[in-house]
C-alpha cells in the first residue's frame, strides 16, 4: 500500500488506546528484544526501557519536489493528522549546508549566554555553576531550539551510569515522526494507526516525559522547505550544464546495419575519451535544438534568492553571504537583527524552563529549594558600559570586584594622584612636548 493510498484511508474512530505506559511497554521488553537480537545474531547494547518504545525506521533517499511537500502538509492538517512525512522532510532538507550555518549559527548564540538558577528571588550559585555542568542542560536547550525549528519536541528522561558508575539524570530525544501534538497521541510505529498512547494521560508525563510544544506543529522549517528545495533543483541543473559545456556529447555517422562497423564505432568512441556519445546511421541526419545561450546565470540568479530566503527566514537578515555588495555598516546592522532573534529566544527559553523542565528537575532532586526560577543573565556592549563608567568615575565610587568580573581588568591598589608640574602649570601636553624637544630618551627614540 502507497503513501498516497494510506492518506485515502477512512480515519478510524474506535483507536486501541493505553493509558498505563507499563501495560503498552511490555511486548517490548528488553528480554523480548534481546532473545529477538540473539536469534537474528544481532549484538546489542541497548538495556533502557522507555516509557514510549519506538520502532525504528529504515528512511531511503529519494528526490523530492513541491508535490511531496504539499502531501505532507495535508497530511499533517488530516482530520487524524500524521507528522511523519513532514518531519522526515525536514532531516532532509536539513543537509543544506547554508540552512545548517544559520541554524546553528543561531543555537549557538543562545548556548553561549549565561544565566542564573535563583532561589525566592536570590542567585543561588551553587545550583546555577551544577546546572551549566549537568549533561542535560545543553540537551534540553537544543530540544527547546528543535521545538521553534520543528513545531515540537518530546523528551523522555532515564537515570543511567556514568563513566565512574555513578546515576545521572539523562534524556533522549523521541522520534517527532512517531508524535502527533494535535491530538495528543504517540505512535510506536507511525504506519500503524491503531496502537496508540495518549501520552500527557500517563503517570510519567511532566516527571519522565516532557514535552515542548506552543500550539503550533509545523515550525520554523515548514517556511524553508520551497527554498531548500528549489535550490538543490537549481544546482542540480547547473552542474548537468557544466558537464555539457565543459565536456561536450559526441556523434559518429557509420553503417549501423553492419554489426562489424557498428562495434567498431563503439570501441572507437569509448577508447577517445569518457564524454558522451552517439552512434547513428550515416543515412540519418540529427542536430542540435537552438536553446538560450547562457553560462548558467539564470540557474545562479535563482540560487542567491533561495539563499537570501533562508537568511532572512533564520537570521532575520543576509549576514555575511552578499561578498559583492557587503559592507561593514551592513553587516553590523544584519548582526543587530539576528540579535533581536536571540532576544525572543531568550524569552521562549525562560519560559519552558520555568513552566517545563524546572518542575520535573525538582522532583528528580537535581534541583532543590522553593521558587525556583531560571533567568538569562542581560547582556550589555562592554564598549557603551565602560563609557559610562569613565563618566561615572569622578562623581562615584565604583565597586572594583564589579569592574573586576564585568571588564576582566585585574585592579591591585589605588594609585596615588599625579604631582603637579610647576614649570608646566599641570598642562601634559607641554611637558610631552618639552621631553620631545629635549636630549633625552624620547627625542632619541624619535630620531
Amino acid at each position: 500500500m502507497g503513501i498516497r493510498d494510506f492518506f485515502k484511508k477512512p480515519a478510524q474512530q474506535n483507536l486501541k488506546e493505553t493509558t498505563g505506559s507499563r501495560q503498552f511497554a511490555e511486548p517490548y521488553s528488553i528480554e523480548t528484544l534481546a532473545a529477538n537480537n540473539q536469534d537474528l545474531g544481532i549484538v546489542t547494547d541497548d538495556t533502557k526501557k522507555r516509557f514510549l518504545p519506538f520502532d525504528s525506521k529504515a528512511v531511503y533517499r529519494v528526490r523530492r519536489d513541491i508535490a511531496d511537500w504539499n502531501f505532507a502538509l495535508d497530511l499533517a492538517r488530516y482530520i487524524q493528522p500524521k507528522n511523519w512525512m513532514l518531519q522526515n522532510l525536514y532531516d532532509d532538507i536539513m543537509i543544506d549546508a547554508l540552512l545548517t550555518s544559520q541554524t546553528e549559527n543561531r543555537d549557538n548564540r543562545i548556548l553561549s549566554l549565561d544565566f542564573n538558577i535563583r532561589v525566592n528571588g536570590e542567585i543561588d550559585k551553587e545550583q546555577t555553576l551544577m546546572l551549566k555542568n549537568h549533561p542535560l542542560y545543553r540537551f534540553l536547550s537544543l530540544e527547546k531550539m528543535g521545538m521553534k525549528k520543528r513545531g515540537y519536541s518530546l523528551v523522555e528522561l532515564s537515570m543511567n551510569k556514568d563513566i565512574n558508575g555513578n546515576l545521572v539524570l539523562t534524556g533522549e530525544s523521541i522520534p517527532r515522526t512517531n508524535v502527533v501534538p494535535q491530538t495528543g497521541l504517540f505512535y510506536h510505529d507511525y504506519y500503524d494507526d491503531i496502537n496508540v498512547i495518549k501520552y500527557r494521560e500517563l503517570p510519567e508525563f511532566g516527571k519522565w516525559i516532557l514535552e515542548y510544544y506552543k500550539g503550533e506543529p509545523l515550525g520554523l522549517f515548514n517556511k524553508a522547505v520551497p527554498h531548500v528545495l528549489f535550490k538543490r533543483f537549481a544546482q542540480s541543473c547547473w552542474s548537468e550544464l557544466c558537464e555539457i559545456y565543459g565536456i561536450p556529447p559526441r556523434v559518429m555517422k557509420t553503417n549501423t546495419q553492419d554489426k562489424t562497423q557498428l562495434n567498431r564505432a563503439s570501441q572507437m568512441m569509448k577508447d577517445l575519451g569518457s564524454a558522451a556519445y552517439f552512434i547513428i546511421d550515416n543515412t540519418e541526419e540529427f542536430e542540435w535544438a537552438q536553446g538560450v545561450s547562457t553560462n548558467g546565470d539564470v540557474y545562479k540568479n535563482l540560487i542567491d534568492l533561495c539563499r537570501d530566503e533562508l537568511c532572512l527566514l533564520i537570521a532575520g537578515a543576509i549576514i555575511g553571504q552578499d561578498t559583492k555588495n557587503g559592507a561593514r555598516s551592513k553587516d553590523e546592522s544584519a548582526m543587530e537583527m539576528l540579535w533581536l532573534l536571540v532576544k525572543s529566544d531568550m524569552a521562549m527559553l525562560e519560559d519552558l524552563w520555568n513552566n517545563v523542565s524546572i518542575p520535573a528537575l525538582i522532583q528528580h532532586g537535581v534541583l532543590k529549594g522553593e521558587n525556583v526560577t531560571f533567568d538569562f543573565i542581560p547582556t550589555q556592549d562592554i564598549k557603551v558600559l565602560w563609557g559610562i563608567v569613565l563618566g561615572l568615575l569622578q562623581y562615584y565610587e565604583i565597586d572594583i570586584e564589579w569592574l573586576k568580573a564585568t571588564f576582566g581588568v585585574e585592579i591591585l591598589k589605588e594609585r596615588p594622584q599625579p604631582v603637579k608640574n610647576e614649570s608646566t602649570g599641570g598642562n601634559t601636553n607641554n611637558l610631552a612636548a618639552q621631553l620631545l624637544d629635549g636630549d633625552g630618551f624620547f627625542r632619541k627614540a624619535r630620531r
